[in-house]
């Protein structure tokens, strides 16, 4: 039994929109203001945002059936720098397959520089008896045109829904840069463990851009994270950064009043000692908690110790969490967040 939009559409969490268009379905994390935020101001390839806020980051379906099997087919649209992908298909809480193109690859020391086939996808997954709860994982690195989603004729599908809302800003690492698995990125694990449904704004390279919070979503979420500052570091500097994230989080604050607001100061990099126009890298923890302090039901997380300083749990070995560095990042990254629930 193939499901319909509708059905589809009820079934998607971490989403603004769900559009069916003639060459399949299609999943907006941004909202129709936000990506229009975007597409003005990617004036070329290095910081083409829009089409980094079409990747899929933060999407996943979430619903209870009696079907005996699943079915998942439609295509990829390269959206980021990388070229991996995964879907992550879990029951009943556990992992029980994938839909990736590199698990009969080879992997490099450094596999976000390797090339890996982007083309359409098709499989089938067996399903254990009985009524269970399925959860699928959409990838953070590129768009999904979905084509089908099946279960067997006959089955029921209930969506499941969640009660509270995680609403996650940040850069490459709140998209999930360079998880190989979306359910290990760290606001996927934090949204389980805090059982709450994430939706995801994430940019690769971004920094803290006022007119973003200025655009609000269609809900009041309960919790907000806001993890900028390391590309900040890099490219701006400290009295523009001091502007920019002061604005952010007054508009944060104007759109959101009654959230709980987290702001994650940047985690370790290999090059924290390296010098910039900025200044130390230690003094963008020192601007977020001075600017933070200003304002009511924001918390500061200091995250330069979240993950261990060892490029063993970097993808690129100097920057971006492998898996293990994801799951470290938010087993740590809760242990502090929940002092404030």
């Amino acid at each position: 039994m193939v499901l319909s939009y509708e059905e589809i559409k009820s079934l998607t969490t971490g989403v603004s929109t769900v559009i069916e268009s003639f060459d399949g379905i299609r999943f907006h994390r941004f909202t129709a203001e936000q990506e229009a935020y975007y597409e003005i101001t990617s004036p070329n390839a290095e910081r083409n945002f829009y089409d980094r806020c079409l990747a899929t980051a933060g999407v996943r379906m979430m619903f209870k059936t009696d079907s005996k099997t699943l079915k998942l087919k439609g295509s990829v649209i390269k959206r980021t720098s990388r070229n991996y992908y995964s879907f992550d298909i879990f029951v009943n809480g556990k992992e029980i397959g994938n839909i990736d193109n590199f698990s009969n690859v080879e992997l490099s020391d450094d596999y976000t520089e390797q090339e890996f086939p982007l083309s359409d996808f098709s499989r089938e997954f067996s399903l254990i008896e009985g009524i269970k709860e399925v959860c699928i994982y959409f990838p953070w690195s590129v768009e999904v045109v979905l084509n089908e989603l099946s279960i067997d004729d006959g089955a029921f599908v209930q969506p499941v829904k969640r009660e509270k809302k995680l609403l996650a800003f940040g850069d490459s690492i709140t998209q999930g840069y360079d998880a190989l698995r979306p359910s290990n990125r760290y606001v996927s694990r934090l949204s389980d463990m805090l059982y709450v449904e994430e939706t995801n704004k994430g940019i690769g390279g971004e920094f803290f851009v006022p007119e973003l919070a200025r655009c609000s979503d269609d809900f009041e979420p309960d919790y907000i994270t806001v993890a900028y500052g390391t590309n900040d570091w890099s490219k701006k500097s400290e009295d523009d950064f001091i502007l920019r994230c002061k604005s952010f989080f007054e508009n944060l604050k104007s759109n959101y009043p009654h959230s709980k607001i987290f702001a994650i100061t940047p985690v370790w990099r290999a090059d924290y000692q390296g010098k910039r126009k900025f200044g130390n890298f230690e003094n963008v923890e020192k601007g977020i908690r001075n600017v933070t302090s200003d304002f009511e039901n924001v918390f500061l997380i200091p995250g330069f110790n979240l993950i261990n300083h060892e490029r063993i749990f970097f993808a690129d070995s100097r920057l971006h969490p492998n898996d293990e560095g994801f799951i470290r990042y938010s087993d740590n990254l809760y242990s502090q967040l929940v002092k404030h629930l």
